[in-house]
C-alpha cells in the first residue's frame, strides 16, 4: 500500500462528493433522521470494514456520525481510503 500524492487525493475528492481532505485524513460528517437509524448503518459499514480489513475513526452523536480515513501503515492516505469511502457512500445511499 502506498501513500498517495496531494494531486492523486484531489482527483480522487472529485468522485466523493462531500468528502474533503483535512490533516492527514479524507473525512465526511453524514446526518440521520434519528440514532437508530445512524446506529444502523454504523453496523453496516462496520461489516464491510471487516470484510475490506481497513477501519475508519468515526464518532457518532445521536443522529451524526463523521467519519475519518487514513492509512495508519502507510502514514497518509492510500486506495484503502478511497475504496472505503465509495463503500460508505454506497451504504449511506
Amino acid at each position: 500500500m502506498e501513500k498517495l500524492s496531494q494531486a492523486d487525493i484531489e482527483k480522487r475528492l472529485e468522485k466523493l462528493q462531500g468528502w474533503r481532505y483535512n490533516n492527514g485524513a479524507i473525512e465526511k460528517s453524514f446526518r440521520f433522521t434519528d440514532f437508530k437509524e445512524a446506529f444502523a448503518v454504523m453496523t453496516r459499514i462496520a461489516f464491510e470494514c471487516e470484510a475490506q480489513g481497513h477501519h475508519p475513526e468515526w464518532s457518532n452523536v445521536y443522529n451524526s456520525l463523521s467519519v475519518r480515513l487514513n492509512t495508519h501503515d502507510a502514514g497518509g492516505i492510500t486506495t484503502y481510503d478511497f475504496d472505503l469511502a465509495h463503500t460508505i457512500e454506497k451504504i449511506v445511499g
